[in-house]
């Protein structure tokens, strides 16, 4: 075990009141909230990136400089592979921030339906980049889709026409943390099996950084699988 002066998070027990928002927002799996706190699972899993720190409403979570384990790329490859993701309820009570599978009707059961509801073709939660862990279930050989947030708004066919049977993340290139969602989907690329990368964005320019978002994260992750790209215009129309 080599140890090495370094950034790491320190988790203020005083503070923390156990929402469980960090856990998801750590692509490394390094916390777990035990006892109904937040907890460093060990030194080794922390990469010091600071994607939690952002998800603590209570402002329990910092950095400080002192002696830790180095982190361990492959001691975190082996956690993940290893780890369920945890079906916790969270005492915040969100339902977004919850692994959660979702059953949907089948197609011919929507089709025998005479009212205009439309169904939601969502089949889980979290869909946010920042919540989804690496290894929740409904990424494991799926067809991914990363979605910039304005698309399903202007897009009215949305669900119908390509959120069915997919699994969706949900980011915005232009106000979220570029390098965090980077990680994020990096690891997901490696340890879901995902067969295939669909980006959907808006034609304003500033939207256009998902797919390299995308792009660079399909070549950091070593992963060759199929790449899909959708243009949405400003008027809701498909342009490509």
């Amino acid at each position: 075990m080599t140890k090495v002066a370094r950034k790491i998070i320190r988790i203020d027990d005083e503070k923390c009141d156990g929402c469980g928002l960090c856990v998801p927002a750590c692509a490394k799996g390094a916390l777990q909230i035990v006892d109904n706190k937040a907890k460093l699972v060990s030194e080794k899993y922390c990469d010091a990136l600071g994607t939690c720190l952002g998800e603590c409403p209570q402002g329990a979570i910092t950095f400080e400089e002192r002696v830790a384990e180095k982190f361990n790329e492959e001691a975190v490859k082996h956690h993940l592979e290893n780890t369920e993701p945890a079906n916790q309820e969270l005492p915040c009570g969100c339902p977004s921030d919850t692994v959660t599978q979702l059953e949907r009707p089948a197609a011919t059961d929507i089709a025998q339906r005479e009212d205009v509801y439309q169904p939601s073709m969502l089949n889980h939660w979290p869909v946010q980049l920042t919540l989804v862990p690496p290894k929740a279930p409904f990424l494991h050989r799926a067809d991914l889709m990363l979605v910039a947030d304005c698309v399903p708004f202007a897009y009215a066919g949305f669900h119908q026409d390509f959120l069915k049977d997919r699994a969706l993340l949900v980011a915005c290139p232009k106000l979220d943390d570029f390098q965090a969602h980077l990680g994020k989907l990096i690891d997901i690329l490696r340890y879901s099996s995902a067969k295939n990368l669909t980006v959907m964005h808006m034609e304003v320019p500033c939207c256009s950084g998902i797919v390299h978002m995308a792009q660079e994260a399909i070549r950091l992750s070593g992963k060759d699988i199929p790449f899909k790209e959708v243009t949405i215009g400003i008027n809701g129309d498909l342009k490509s």
